[in-house]
């Protein structure tokens, strides 16, 4: 893969991006793999990463780490924090008059062809996210986190409807060159709720975002190269957090989805399908430059260092024993679409914003990162970073 080096104050630090893929209310299981990070650190600590890389869910996680760059510990606790309460009310409207509407709005249209009433533009009003990421996000100390060099660039991701092409939004500390590539490009910005917003609006769920002359959605739907971002910022170690389980179905027998399941369906391959692909890429130049090592390697190209972290256990799993959390309006809303049983997890793991299902996951992922302490502090070079025995 190509990349370019960036420069600005943080020159001297390793090159460590964190990035973090889309995962809905699954998102949780990142905040728990930050805080225990975090917890190896000394109190005061700064971001142990250079660059962050965020889209849709997770654009809102390195936004809140970002703003609180100086000290990484307060910040993970804080992210954890309103993880950790979190309500779908706080999400989206969720009422038993918001859901009415929505169901009936949506029949309405359809039936109708859109003569009585318009295609709605998304199934669920989100306008409570909005407020909440105002209050929980300070934006002025995201940006003296890259004027000051605690951060060298934040990057999030969304996709532009009417070129339909992956735009990173890019708040850098130095110099930075914009990239325009086949189907995605990176432009300078700074960014503020209307970023996340969009890059956070998934399709059919929540509206897109006007951001400019042109409107923004989940940044998940055109990014297939997740990793690309990070590299042109000048990375050279790649911390990915995931959302969706390590663990592969095997193939069974099974009866035609529903409208509920293709839609879990389609956000299990927006999330995810694109980073495998892309680590493969990342591996496949590192075995090139070991093979050309008595070389020049070819122009552009250098070597990539990646970690990913994926949970152990299935959020689906979690979230069928957690759905009584849901709003009732929310779940009666959800059998209309065929949401039922074990395979209508998937998006119910997407859409439950909720404590009980969001702790769990919070839990998971410290689990997961104690179980690879040794392996993650010395990907992130904490101990020489920090000074630090771990």
């Amino acid at each position: 893969m190509i990349g370019t080096d960036a420069t600005g104050p943080g020159e001297g630090r390793p090159r460590i991006a964190l990035v973090l893929p889309g995962g809905g209310a699954r998102s949780a299981y990142q905040v728990g793999v930050l805080k225990a990070i975090a917890g190896w650190c000394r109190p005061g600590e700064p971001l142990p990463f250079s660059i962050l890389c965020g889209t849709s869910a997770g654009a809102i996680n390195v936004a809140v780490i970002g703003a609180g760059a100086a000290a990484f510990p307060h910040a993970a606790a804080e992210l954890a924090r309103v993880w950790g309460a979190f309500r779908v009310s706080q999400v989206f409207r969720s009422g038993a008059v918001d859901m009415l509407r929505s169901g009936l709005h949506l029949l309405l249209a359809l039936v109708s062809g859109g003569w009585l009433l318009a295609v709605p533009r998304s199934l669920f009003n989100n306008s409570p996210l909005r407020a909440l990421l105002s209050r929980e996000i300070d934006f002025a100390r995201l940006s003296q986190a890259t004027r000051s060099g605690a951060l060298d660039a934040i990057a999030v991701t969304a996709t532009g409807l009417g070129g339909g092409e992956s735009v990173t939004f890019v708040q850098s500390a130095g110099s930075f060159e914009p990239w325009n590539r086949a189907g995605r490009r990176g432009v300078a910005a700074d960014i503020n709720i209307d970023h996340l917003m969009a890059s956070s609006a998934i399709p059919l769920l929540f509206a897109a975002v006007p951001i400019g002359h042109f409107h923004f959605s989940d940044g998940a739907m055109r990014q297939t190269m997740l990793l690309a971002p990070a590299i042109h910022l000048g990375a050279d170690r790649i911390l990915v957090i995931g959302a969706r389980s390590s663990r592969i179905d095997p193939p069974v027998p099974d009866k035609p989805p529903n409208i509920g399941e293709m839609v879990g369906f389609m956000l299990d391959t927006l999330f995810m399908e694109g980073l495998h692909a892309d680590l493969e890429r990342v591996e496949r130049t590192n075995a090139l430059l070991d093979h050309l090592q008595d070389c020049a390697p070819p122009l552009g190209l250098r070597r990539i260092e990646t970690l990913l972290m994926l949970p152990r256990s299935d959020p689906r799993e979690i979230a069928i024993a957690n759905r009584a959390a849901m709003p009732r309006t929310l779940r009666a809303l959800l059998r209309v679409l065929g949401v039922a049983g074990e395979r209508g997890g998937r998006l119910i793991s997407y859409l439950m914003f909720a404590a009980p299902f969001t702790r769990e996951l919070i839990r998971l992922g410290v689990q997961d990162a104690e179980a690879r302490r040794d392996e993650i502090s010395s990907f992130l070079g904490l101990e020489s970073h920090f000074g630090k025995a771990l």
